[in-house]
């Protein structure tokens, strides 16, 4: 056992954290999953057959009217270390209901800091955000809080990491704020690009390619993440911010046709092309000269092993994603 007290993870239903409980499961950790709705399916659980599950609880509580809820339990179990995974994350539909990104992203924050700054027990409170809160980026950039948010899913997040910034700077609040770039790997959400162009081409549907594709990324494999936000959370320093990214860079096109041609099929008679959507950020690039030489972190799994890896789970469980649906359903 690495960790006696456990772990609490907000957003345990995401992508994201599903993969990092699995992570931590496997290390020896303790964990308490907390998500406002119950556990995703099972083909999306990779925790599931881990071989500690037992080391694993759920609580099924809403972050928006459960802040006071998520203290009791940082309370009665002394938590030490929070991952909060808890967001209101798709970028398109947030033109849609604005207002449901800020309730959940910022005023929903805001209550959870509020009643978090009062459990002395923690020790950090890591705070998984975006890059979006820059905007479109020029060159390779470093971690900061120069913001220029381009939809209202970047201004809500960049108006939570502020508030929590100032919870630090005023109460010593003791978050730590990491921002990924394009994360993947097997078991995420069907409506993502790399799980939606498989699925599209295993069973012969055409792939909305927004703009197409010409805007570029950095896909990291979501065990890379994991290992990330461990050492993060081992050595981080409260207060600061960590990139975590590849220093690859790829078009989504590129990314797509990279997948076709594993698949054996023509890109051309796979993709749609479509209008841009608005306010979508040209490029990400994020420097993670800081994670490296100050924690040691480095990325492992490249892009052409990591789409192999995906691929085979898509593969391994078509039956069962053939039954779900493929477009994002939006949940206030």
């Amino acid at each position: 056992m690495t960790h006696k007290k456990p772990i609490l993870v907000l957003g345990s239903n995401s992508f994201s954290a599903t993969s990092f409980i699995d992570y931590l499961l496997t290390a020896g950790y303790k964990i308490i999953g907390v998500s406002r709705s119950e556990e995703v399916a099972r083909v999306f659980r990779p925790y599931e057959t881990n071989s500690n599950l037992s080391n694993f609880s759920f609580l099924q509580i809403d972050i928006k009217v459960g802040a006071e809820a998520i203290a009791d339990v940082v309370s009665a179990n002394q938590i030490e270390y929070i991952f909060n995974f808890a967001a209101q994350s798709m970028v398109a539909q947030s033109w849609e209901y604005p207002e449901h990104w800020y309730q959940t992203n910022v005023v929903a924050l805001a209550e959870l800091g509020n009643v978090l700054i009062k459990e002395k027990s923690i020790r950090k409170f890591v705070h998984f955000t975006t890059p979006e809160v820059y905007g479109s980026t020029s060159g390779w950039l470093k971690e900061g809080f120069n913001f220029a948010p381009s939809t209202p899913y970047a201004v809500s997040r960049a108006a939570g990491d502020w508030h929590l910034k100032c919870l630090f700077d005023n109460y010593e609040f003791p978050v730590i704020f990491t921002r990924a770039a394009n994360v993947y790997g097997p078991g995420q959400q069907l409506y993502r690009i790399i799980p939606r162009t498989i699925l599209s081409a295993l069973t012969g549907q055409k792939l909305p390619l927004h703009g197409g594709g010409k805007s570029i990324r950095s896909f990291i494999h979501i065990d890379d993440v994991s290992s990330a936000l461990e050492a993060i959370m081992k050595n981080g320093e409260n207060g600061d911010s960590y990139h975590i990214s590849t220093d690859a860079i790829t078009s989504i096109f590129d990314l797509v046709k990279t997948l076709a041609d594993l698949l054996e099929i023509d890109v051309e008679e796979l993709v749609e092309r479509g209008p841009e959507r608005p306010g979508k950020d040209f490029a990400y690039q994020l420097s993670t000269e800081k994670i490296r030489s100050e924690l040691g972190w480095t990325d492992k799994i490249d892009l052409n092993a990591g789409l192999a890896d995906t691929l085979k789970w898509a593969e391994l469980h078509l039956e069962d994603l053939r039954k779900l649906p493929i477009d994002y359903e939006h949940k206030r």
